[in-house]
């Protein structure tokens, strides 16, 4: 690093298995991982054609999945969409589209839309006017924000699937809006890698040359095409997900936490002491997530099978 050039946060996330054999010991089949809002019950692997392995992505491939997007997300005709391998890969080059200047985002809040913004030479500041980031719902506290009206407007909705009455997508044809949808947490296939950033045409259009011309590999092409047309899944899972997600508050507040809110992704609690907390669960092999800027915050993501009765047994 050259002097004078400022250090840019490490990444703060959920996951992170093999460290956590390290410091609690144990294999990784040993884990069950709370540490993400990813679904545990993922959707399920659709048969492929040999090609989608074989071959490179076509552009037949990438427009099925265009519109099966479109319409699972009701973009509105103007807005232009763009793929990715994974959200994050979009997070890291949008604030490449605009001059560097100053950017507001609401904290706390997921960390890699400020470390982008610096790493791009933007100042991250409350008061800034130029853009505006919102995390909608927010990770971790599942906050919900009116969509910015700023000349840089990014929504980043990648856990709105839960909530899709919710969405501002209708107002992706705004200049300057770009909002963020993620296909890992939903449907629990975060190892698929597959973002999209929809909105303002001129921004996209920007976007494209930047994430390169195979940005997707053609099973997740073909995986995606056919989850997102899946409304009978999706209906049913977002069920699942409200039910579990109250059977998870009840079991925590049981356990003497208090519930603060999240989606139906994922929960956060208010404890006594998280580290203290997370170290109770981890002896158990339970990982769950704790934040740099909370000494109380413990966010867990949903169990599934016998997932309930080892946090049950964990917590007792």
């Amino acid at each position: 690093m050259t002097q004078g050039t400022p250090r840019i946060a490490d990444p703060d996330h959920g996951g992170g298995i093999d460290a956590a054999c390290l410091r609690w010991g144990g294999a990784r089949a040993d884990w069950l991982d709370l540490s993400t809002g990813i679904n545990p019950r993922p959707y399920p692997l659709p048969e492929l054609p040999p090609d989608a392995w074989t071959a490179l992505p076509d552009r037949a491939a990438f427009a099925a999945l265009e519109t099966a997007a479109r319409r699972f997300w009701s973009v509105p005709d103007g807005a232009a969409v763009v793929a990715a391998s994974g959200a994050s890969a979009l997070i890291a080059r949008i604030p490449a589209l605009m001059p560097p200047a100053r950017v507001a985002i609401p904290a706390p809040t997921y960390n890699e839309h400020a470390r982008a913004f610096r790493a791009c030479g933007w100042t991250v500041a409350d008061d800034a006017t130029e853009a505006r980031v919102v995390v909608h719902p927010n990770n971790p506290d599942g906050r919900l924000h009116p969509a910015p009206d700023t000349a840089l407007a990014v929504i980043d909705e990648s856990f709105c699937d839960v909530l899709p009455d919710l969405s501002h997508i209708a107002r992706a044809t705004r200049r300057g809006t770009v909002i963020l949808k993620s296909f890992g947490k939903f449907w629990g296939l975060a190892g698929a890698r597959l973002g999209f950033a929809i909105g303002d045409p001129v921004l996209i259009d920007r976007l494209r040359p930047m994430i390169g011309p195979w940005s997707v590999s053609g099973p997740t092409l073909a995986i995606a095409t056919a989850a997102l047309s899946d409304d009978a899944w999706a209906d049913a899972t977002r069920s699942r997900l409200a039910a579990d997600a109250a059977r998870l508050d009840a079991m925590m507040q049981a356990a003497g936490t208090t519930s603060l809110g999240g989606t139906t992704l994922f929960r956060l609690y208010d404890t006594d002491d998280a580290a203290r907390w997370q170290d109770r669960l981890a002896r158990h092999r339970i990982l769950s997530r704790i934040f740099p800027y909370s000494g109380r915050w413990l966010r867990l993501g949903l169990p599934d099978g016998d997932g309930w009765t080892r946090l049950q047994e964990a917590l007792a």
